[in-house]
Order: structure tokens, then sequence, then C-alpha cells
């Protein structure tokens, strides 16, 4: 299925010459760092670039690297932490927001596996995230309001969806720059919200944006007062 997800898309984009540009990230990152006061570094075993820091106490892992995920291309950017949910909100939880050219690609190319009769792969092969698209309640035209013309969104619970997109968060969404074919994806399962997107040369100035809308949409998931309990 991945590599059939790859063809819709294009196929993945050249790679890079990974020492190369993990040095001109390191070193586009050195003043950024001492101002932020992050910690920077580069992985061991592999090329790319690792940040952490905090944002109100809560620690958060910045890494450029290699694309984990079939649909997006070339190099990727992974912002992670882990949210302090109840035990209960953090089992169950599955969350996704995503560009909306990016979740009809998704759609369609997992419509064209079940065509082609491999189901049984799809379940091992594919990134959950990819799933929770057609699995989950998704938010309506109208649930979505002017987020509806860029994005999709889905969510094992739905309300605790609605709750997250109903402050901030949207508005930073849609604010964020729209680059054509560049996908974007934010999804929280088990109590990890993290970001991913496609970018090929990692800067300040390309990341702190990414950074610092990752950073409302981790507040905006700690202030969702939810009890999923009707009883």
């Amino acid at each position: 299925m991945l590599e059939g997800f790859r063809r819709l898309l294009g196929g993945k984009a050249p790679p890079t010459d990974s020492q190369t540009a993990t040095q001109a990230a390191l070193s586009s990152f050195d003043e950024w760092s001492r101002r932020a006061q992050v910690q920077i570094r580069s992985p061991r075993d592999s090329g790319g670039l690792i940040v952490e820091g905090k944002t109100d106490g809560l620690p958060w892992r910045i890494e450029w690297g290699a694309s984990q995920r079939p649909y997006v291309p070339g190099q990727e950017l992974r912002i992670r932490a882990t949210l302090p949910l109840p035990p209960d909100l953090q089992a169950n939880l599955q969350a996704i927001v995503l560009d909306r050219p990016l979740q009809e690609a998704i759609e369609k190319a997992m419509f064209e596996q079940f065509v082609e009769d491999v189901q049984t792969r799809i379940d091992t092969d594919t990134p959950a995230e990819m799933r929770w698209i057609v699995m989950h309640p998704r938010l309506a035209r109208a649930e979505l309001g002017e987020l509806h013309e860029r994005y999709a969104a889905a969510a094992s619970l739905k309300p605790w969806l609605q709750q997250w997109l109903a402050g901030p968060l949207a508005p930073a969404l849609l604010a964020r720059r729209d680059e054509a074919g560049t996908p974007f994806v934010l999804t929280l399962n088990r109590g990890r919200l993290t970001l991913r997107t496609a970018l090929e040369e990692a800067s300040p100035g390309s990341v702190e944006p990414q950074l610092r809308l990752f950073e409302t949409a981790l507040r905006e998931a700690r202030s969702v007062r939810f009890d999923d309990d009707p009883g």
C-alpha cells in the first residue's frame, strides 16, 4: 500500500546530502539555540537535527531528517510532546488535523488499495493516522467553519476535537503559510502530540513558525476540559 501511496503523490523527492544538510542546519541554529535557550544536536546514527526545549514547563522535541511517513516526501520536520492527560482519555483519544489535499490523496490511495484486494496489509503497513481518516468521525463543513477550505479533521472523540479547535488553534492553523504540495499533519495519540510536515532545509526561519503553531496546539490541548463518561 505504501508504494502505491508514494506513486499517487508523485514519488519521493531526491534525497539531499545528509552530512552537508546537517552541518548547514547546525550552523544556522547556533545563535537561535542560545537565544531560545534550547538544546540542539545531531543524531549519532544518522543525519538530521534534534532540538529540545519546553513550553510552559512541558518538554517538546523537534526532529528534522529523513521522512518517517510515506505521505511526506524528502526531509521531514517532526515536533512532539507528551501531554499529561487523564488515563482514560490518554488511552482512548486519537485525533488528526491535516491539510485537505493530503486528506483527499490518502482517501484515494486507501480506496485504490482496497480495490486491489490487499485489505490484509492495511493494518500492518499503514501508519495509524492514515487509518483514522476513514475510521473516526470527521468534522463536517459547518463544524470546521473557516478551516473547511484548507483542512480536514477527525477524532475518536469528536467533542474533544471540537473543543480543541474552538479557541486559538483554529486562527493559528488559518495563519499557517500554505505551500502547495507540502503535507501538514497534526495528530494526538496516547497523549503524544505530533506535528509533521515536509521541510527540505531546516533553519530557524523555517522551523520557528511550525514550533509556534505546535505550541498553540499544545496549550489548547492542555486546556480542553472533557469528560467522556456521560454518567
